[in-house]
């Protein structure tokens, strides 16, 4: 939740495709969780592959934080 939200204060103009993904994961605590059927890992990859076009030396680190909560 706390990467969410840095991410939404960092990217401005938030992608639309990227955009459900990033709302979801303001509601995640934990990468166990699940919002709706989705886990959690899985709301985090269709993050990634939906922010491609955030760029920079913080969408550089946050997306690497996210890619070692999922153990990549």
């Amino acid at each position: 939740m706390e990467i969410a939200y840095d991410i939404a204060q960092h990217w401005t103009n938030v992608y639309f495709g990227a955009k459900p993904y990033l709302d979801a994961m303001k509601t995640l605590d934990k990468p166990t969780d699940k919002y709706f059927q989705d886990s959690a890992d899985d709301i985090i990859r269709y993050f990634l592959v939906n922010a491609r076009t955030w760029r920079g030396p913080v969408a550089r680190r946050i997306k690497q934080e996210l890619k070692q909560l999922l153990g990549q």
